[in-house]
């Protein structure tokens, strides 16, 4: 049976521009209104062309919460009104230094069941470092009205190897997200992007690929007690409240994206918009960006789930086991405590997430 369909819409308005992220986004946000419009008439196309249902929506960016809410409502409409989004997650992300409290109840209202918060640190030092606009009263605040308006499944942001970080500081990051008792934690390591003011001017204070290994595993250790499990390398939840919207990545399922800069796996083929709001806005045609979904694209995203590879899944997928040669490089990266070898397939340990490329392109050959 085919599992529902994705959908992923870009907000690519920002107030500014972080140093480290090399995401799409514009400034210009007297857009909204006219770019809402157009992503409405983008639905429209895609469901004519696909005629499938969607069981999630995720308002990525860019910054989504500063848009207006009335028009999230009108896409969430649209979407409902096409691909259905029956017993949907529909999540928002959301900046903490731009959402009030009658913002989170008009979001709660329009539909919206999940929002993922924009933290990054407990440190106002490190969020200066990050040139990130909010402190962290924000988004002690942002959580707070988040529960008020009666979301249940709400999501933090966590950054490791943020200029001058040590174990100390990520502690406290790590022990507001539990005292906070959020349902949810993504801990993404830090990254200089080609394109971003980071990568043209590096900062002082990065963490080296040793040190940046430390305060992963440090993550995953103080995450595992406080009750979140590992689902996939950079996200922890609560059970039952794992991302249904980025499991459809990682699972190699079909997902559709709106928006300059999104991209899309529809069909066996992947696709994308280009990084452009003018051409998105006088009726873009996407990219054609290759095939997806073979076996070495399968197993690269799967060995980002704590679940792994299972023969079964694999049976299902491709009609025959999984490949012996795999199973056998598997193996020989096991001893190395890299590998967990199960009956039924294998998994990364931690250690081996951390050098999840160079795992799964010895197991491909």
């Amino acid at each position: 049976m085919k599992s529902l369909m994705g959908l992923y819409i870009h907000i690519p308005f920002c107030l500014k521009k972080c140093p480290y992220c090399d995401f799409y986004s514009i400034t210009n946000i007297d857009l909204q209104e006219r770019y809402i419009d157009k992503v409405c008439y983008y639905i429209d196309r895609w469901y004519a062309k696909t005629n499938q249902k969607a069981d999630t929506l995720y308002f990525g960016g860019g910054t989504p919460s500063i848009i207006k809410a009335q028009l999230l409502e009108k896409v969430i409409n649209k979407v409902k009104s096409t691909f259905l989004l029956d017993k949907a997650e529909i999540t928002l992300e959301v900046n903490p230094a731009t959402a009030n409290e009658q913002d989170f109840y008009d979001y709660f209202n329009a539909g919206i069941n999940r929002v993922s918060i924009g933290m990054q640190s407990a440190n106002d030092n490190e969020l200066k470092l990050l040139g990130r606009m909010h402190k962290n009263d924000d988004t002690i605040k942002a959580v707070y009205r988040a529960k008020k308006a009666g979301f249940n499944n709400i999501s933090l942001d966590l950054m490791l190897g943020i200029p001058y970080q040590d174990e100390i500081s990520l502690k406290k990051s790590i022990d507001q997200c539990a005292e906070l008792d959020v349902q949810h934690v993504s801990a993404y390591m830090l990254k200089l992007e080609q394109g971003t003011s980071f990568y043209n001017n590096p900062p002082k204070g990065i963490a080296d690929e040793d040190y940046m290994c430390d305060l992963y595993l440090l993550t995953c250790d103080l995450l595992s007690k406080y009750g979140f499990d590992q689902y996939e390398i950079s996200n922890w939840s609560k059970k039952g409240y794992e991302s249904k919207h980025n499991l459809k990545y990682w699972d190699c399922c079909e997902y559709l994206g709106i928006g300059p800069g999104a991209h899309s796996f529809i069909n066996g083929r992947r696709i994308y918009y280009e990084r452009n709001i003018d051409k998105f806005l006088y009726n873009m045609d996407e990219k054609d960006d290759g095939e997806g979904g073979n076996k070495e694209e399968y197993l690269m995203l799967r060995l980002r789930l704590n679940e792994g590879i299972k023969n079964k899944l694999w049976q299902d997928r491709f009609n025959e086991n999984i490949p012996k040669e795999y199973l056998q490089r598997a193996l020989q990266l096991s001893k190395n405590g890299l590998v967990n070898i199960n009956g039924n397939g294998f998994s990364l340990t931690s250690k081996g997430m951390l050098v999840s490329n160079s795992v799964i392109s010895y197991i491909t050959g």
